[in-house]
């Protein structure tokens, strides 16, 4: 996948997940664009055989490859979080 579009949409997925864990605040567009790449291999790697779909790493632009992206950010997030401290 072009890397452009890589990064714009981990940063997207990211975004939201951010929105989602109430964290949108502290992060700027570097660390949605990392939780959004990173989320998504978390995603592929604990969703992505059960749901027979990749993710926005393997080129999959797809809705059900976005939203194991997401979920994948939103995990990642709440892990962080976790260890953090943070409600």
């Amino acid at each position: 996948m072009n890397i452009i579009i890589w990064l714009a949409v981990g940063g997207l997925i990211g975004w939201v997940a951010s929105m989602v864990m109430g964290t949108d605040g502290q992060q700027g567009i570097i660390l949605n664009v990392v939780v959004g790449i990173i989320g998504a291999s978390l995603g592929g790697w604990l969703f992505g055989a059960a749901f027979g779909t990749s993710t926005i790493n393997q080129g999959n632009l797809s809705v059900s490859g976005l939203l194991v992206s997401l979920v994948g950010a939103v995990i990642l997030i709440a892990i962080v979080k976790l260890f953090r401290g943070a409600t």
